[in-house]
């Protein structure tokens, strides 16, 4: 099999996100040039590159099954031991969930290399009864999760059964790791454990979306709060001048809506949810919103939740001084998700990578963006770490609605394993080009 079938095949990928993209890519350096030219002229490497487009029906297939596998927020446990099964049996016996819910498997390089985790999340927004059997209609695949994250769960496995079946030799570590925790609040539990239990770690890839045109390389930060206000309540006629709890809430729902943010560094804001209130006729006791607040700036997303949390304080002592009752409205503030920000070079060497392994694959535009994804922990720790797709078309990300057709979708494994091998390196090949960090 020639290795032009790759160079030129079509890369017609393309995913629905909230990210934020440039288009352009960085320069290639000669170090990672040097390194891809290597890799792509090893037999070993067309061979896995040739496994892993013969894989493609099984990958899709896994795909499936596991889409039909729920893992609603908080409940991925079925989930994470129908994949650990699967991993065992491409004989991986350095394999275990972890005390979070992650699936970790170890595959061992030949000594003093780096240590890479790849990897894709398990859990999906939907709750506990969805209906998750998978409809095709024509070319397309139905069902809630399907590309998102159940492709990325499929492809790591595909890569994974490339690199055995070759018995491939990389002179770093990698880890392919399954994480719990990503959507929602579920707020990175899964990431974030992982590399608070492993400090040995020096970078990273996540799957999450389709393209591989696109490199996520910069982290979306997010603060959510649950902003409570509580008071006596009463009659609506009766206790007439008391605070209301939803007055309260009215107060600084309409000052929120009036803050003014930067749009570079993108920064965003939304109360996405709002309740209270006991009947018509009653003065509001309780009301409650959920505010989230996004940003691309660490220091622009403090500024905004420094602003939203004085509004919503001084609601409560706006609605109390409007009664001439001090004391009698008060704000409970709590904070239900923390995924930070971050950012790195667009000439990082990691993001290089990302480029030149989609290249290698005919791809010819991109876009570099940033995203809210696994790889913001890492990013903020300031450890190199990239998204990438899995590969095929899709929509409708986190609706019922949402779809998969497996256009050219070998090429997400395929793209995830050149950019592995390029980092991990490979023995008698190629050096690491992931530094490992001090310890």
């Amino acid at each position: 099999m020639k290795i032009s079938r790759y160079f030129g095949a079509a890369a017609a990928l393309f995913c629905v996100t909230g990210s934020v993209a440039q288009t352009g890519a960085p320069s290639i350096s000669a170090p990672v040039e040097q390194t891809f030219q290597r890799m792509l002229a090893a037999p070993v490497v067309k061979s896995a590159l040739a496994a892993i487009e013969a894989d493609d029906e099984r990958t899709l297939r896994d795909q499936i099954e596991l889409t039909e596998v729920p893992a609603p927020p908080f409940k991925e446990a079925v989930k994470a031991a129908e994949f650990l099964k699967r991993v065992r049996a491409m004989g991986f016996a350095d394999s275990r969930i972890d005390s979070e819910g992650n699936v970790i498997a170890v595959r061992k390089g030949v000594g003093n290399g780096p240590t890479l985790v790849v990897s894709a999340h398990l859990d999906t927004v939907f709750p506990e009864g969805t209906d998750v059997k998978v409809k095709k209609q024509g070319e397309r695949y139905l069902a809630p999760g399907i590309y998102d994250d159940n492709r990325g769960l499929a492809a790591l496995l595909s890569v994974m059964r490339a690199m055995q079946g070759g018995q491939m030799k990389t002179t770093g570590d990698v880890w392919f790791v399954a994480t719990v925790g990503e959507e929602e609040l579920g707020d990175l539990r899964g990431v974030k454990a992982l590399f608070r239990d492993n400090k040995n770690i020096d970078g990273f890839i996540s799957l999450d979306g389709l393209g591989i045109d696109r490199v996520v390389n910069a982290a979306t930060g997010s603060r959510r709060f649950k902003i409570g206000y509580v008071g006596p309540g009463g009659h609506s006629f009766a206790a007439f001048g008391m605070p209301s709890a939803t007055h309260a809430m009215g107060r600084a729902i309409a000052k929120m809506a009036d803050v003014e943010t930067p749009t570079n560094p993108k920064t965003t804001f939304t109360v996405g949810t709002v309740k209270g209130g006991t009947s018509v006729n009653a003065i509001a006791a309780d009301a409650e919103i959920g505010l989230d607040m996004r940003s691309n700036s660490a220091a622009e997303l403090a500024k905004l939740e420094e602003k939203m949390l004085a509004i919503a304080r001084a609601a409560a002592d706006e609605e109390n001084a409007r009664w001439k009752l001090p004391g009698r409205i008060k704000a409970e503030i709590k904070l239900v998700g923390d995924r930070p920000a971050g950012s790195q070079a667009i000439d990082s060497v990691i993001t290089q990578i990302g480029v030149r392994s989609a290249q290698a694959l005919g791809v010819k535009e991109f876009s570099i963006a940033a995203s809210s994804t696994d790889s913001n922990t890492p990013i903020a720790l300031g450890i190199p770490a990239i998204t990438l797709g899995g590969g095929g078309i899709g929509g409708g990300s986190h609706s019922p609605g949402e779809w998969y057709s497996p256009l050219n979708a070998w090429l997400g494994p395929q793209n995830t394993m050149l950019a592995t091998l390029a980092l991990a390196g490979i023995e008698g090949v190629s050096e690491p080009l992931l530094m490992k960090r001090a310890r």
